[in-house]
């Protein structure tokens, strides 16, 4: 079943002359986990705009194709419906801290109270957004006293918080050290496993590689791929478009390891079969 569907987008950000966006096409189902890669200016992050209303319904601009969320149409839906179906974590989750709540728990509640929902309802959110993000511990707690990856956590349980169908993050990531990074893909993959449809865009290629279903290599807002993170990093052209594969499928390609299947390289060390390993290990003895 496709969650979401995009037909022939194209968007133009005002006074610009270039297209952000340019024709792009693609379903993705429900229950996917979903990486977009691409260089900076590769329209990751107006597309991850464009999924949730914010293009074209807050940034404006020339816009024009079908995006459906579900069963919204979003340029002909409210931006207060569409947050219902989609969620968005920014980049930095400072951008997303409300600013007038001294606890954890408060900013959580924060998007509920908009909603209108009853109080006993609202303190049934919290709580299992709280557990299901691991910071039930942490509910006191003032937000700007957090780490980063705890602060990007509450970013996200204040979005689930909401009980969005799908869950967008624009390289939740990138200000986050090695063990802020691994926090937050478990949780993400923790959200998958509940049903959630993620849809992720990250230059942290190996967690891509590691966690997506599916990946999208985006480049001067087209569609270049849309496949598994096999196929897509095992591109001959991937650093045409800016996006360095990630390390192992590096090594197996030196190594010409590959799938005896696809004959595809493997992005994870799982997908090498234990005798290539083997033999890798003794062809690398050697060249010493």
């Amino acid at each position: 079943m496709n969650i979401i569907r995009v037909e022939g987008l194209k968007y133009k950000y005002p006074h610009t002359d270039k297209l952000a966006l340019d024709d792009l096409t693609f379903d993705i189902k429900k229950g996917e986990f979903i990486g977009i890669v691409g260089k900076n200016t590769a329209g990751k992050s107006t597309l991850c705009y464009a999924l949730t209303g914010l293009v074209p319904h807050f940034f404006k601009g020339a816009y024009g194709g079908q995006v459906y969320v579900d069963d919204l149409e979003i340029l002909k839906s409210d931006i207060s419906d569409i947050s219902l179906k989609a969620g968005l974590v920014f980049e930095n989750p400072f951008s997303q801290m409300t600013g007038s709540k001294y606890t954890v728990a408060e900013e959580i509640a924060f998007g509920l109270e908009n909603m209108g929902l009853d109080r006993e309802e609202m303190i049934t959110r919290i709580n299992e957004s709280l557990l299901l993000l691991d910071i039930e511990h942490i509910k006191d707690k003032n937000p700007f006293s957090l780490s980063g990856g705890q602060m990007q956590r509450l970013a996200i349980a204040s979005v689930i918080a909401m009980r969005p169908d799908v869950l967008i993050l624009d390289e939740p990531t990138s200000q986050l050290d090695p063990q802020g990074t691994e926090e937050v893909f478990k949780v993400v993959e923790k959200l998958t496993k509940e049903g959630i449809t993620i849809i992720m865009a990250e230059h942290k290629i190996e967690k891509i590689a590691q966690y997506s279903d599916r990946v999208m290599l985006l480049h001067n807002g087209r569609l270049i791929d849309f496949d598994t993170p096999q196929k897509v990093f095992s591109r001959e052209d991937i650093l045409d478009f800016g996006v360095s594969p990630p390390i192992f499928t590096k090594i197996c390609r030196v190594l010409n390891i590959r799938d005896a299947n696809t004959d595809l390289y493997p992005v994870t060390l799982e997908q090498v079969p234990k005798k290539e390993l083997t033999l890798s290990k003794e062809t690398i003895s050697k060249r010493r």
